[in-house]
């Protein structure tokens, strides 16, 4: 037994290693250089400044901006995603024929790069020639500018991230929904249970961990979002659309402030944990039920 697992730490062991350094080195770095005033065309030595870059951090508006907007983007998406992809699927689980093909015509968005999902959207969305606002024409309605107005612009993002991951949501929870013991349902029926009844009883408790999963996955991925952002407003109009990894690219990356911006990056981090915790808490209350 001894000598079964020391073999299995070995074959392990460079995975772990490799692993371990891919996280760890990051990390180290990037908070060392949160510390300091690094900037990257500077040939000076790197003065270490204590907090300064965060409480410059806190007390930059468009900072505070960047985080509501993230955190005002990430509850929407992750509620009607969710909510979309449990439809969905329980539509489709429904369906006796052409479940295969409903299928891959579902889970195509998510089979684009977010890049090429920013381009057709922009052009779709186009103020001048975008096929949304010739739609809109036929009704006699007047064409907006949705990627440039502030009342717009940050739901038109949305929408865009809606189309593309609510397919996720969709394939995560429809999977799940094909292993609820069928015996279960046939025991509800035999007891006059109604559709209602089975979804809630029956249904949704055996569905709730994976539910967990898709709120946690998109959670993380919400907090994350930069391409559609660059491409398509660059944070714009006024700021409306400013994200928390927007304002690290500027900062860190276009202004080279590399110790600022990654002061910034652990912050974003310490947000992700923390949205993370409380699912993860919810999840595993679940499983042990």
């Amino acid at each position: 037994m001894i000598k079964k697992i020391k073999f299995q730490h070995l074959m392990t062991a460079p995975t772990i290693i490799v692993l371990g350094c891919l996280t760890l080195f990051p990390l180290i770095y990037t908070l060392y250089y949160s510390f300091t005033d690094y900037y990257y065309l500077a040939s000076g030595p790197k003065n270490f400044i204590g907090l300064n870059n965060y409480i410059d951090i806190f007390n930059d508006e468009l900072f505070r901006k960047a985080v509501m907007n993230t955190v005002k983007f990430m509850l929407l998406v992750v509620v009607i995603e969710t909510f979309l992809g449990l439809v969905m699927a329980l539509l489709l689980n429904s369906f006796s024929k052409g479940v295969k093909i409903f299928r891959i015509i579902l889970l195509l968005p998510i089979l684009l790069p977010p890049v090429t999902v920013a381009l057709i959207w922009q052009m779709m969305l186009s103020n001048k020639d975008g096929i949304i606002n010739q739609l809109l024409a036929l009704f006699n309605i007047q064409p907006f500018n949705w990627l440039s107005d502030v009342s717009t612009a940050f739901y038109a993002i949305l929408m865009i991230d809606i189309w593309q991951w609510t397919p996720f949501a969709f394939l995560l929870i429809y999977a799940s929904l094909q292993s609820v013991p069928e015996s279960q349902y046939e025991a509800a029926k035999i007891d006059g249970a109604n559709a209602l009844g089975k979804f809630i009883y029956i249904t949704l408790p055996n569905i709730l961990p994976e539910i967990f999963l898709v709120i946690l996955l998109r959670t993380i991925d919400a907090f994350r979002l930069f391409d559609k952002v660059n491409i398509l407003t660059k944070g714009g109009p006024a700021n409306s659309t400013t994200t928390i990894t927007q304002y690290i690219y500027l900062n860190g990356v276009y202004n080279l402030k590399v110790g600022y911006g990654a002061a910034a990056s652990l912050i974003m981090a310490f947000l992700v944990l923390l949205f993370s915790a409380v699912y993860l808490k919810k999840a595993f209350g679940v499983n042990k039920n």
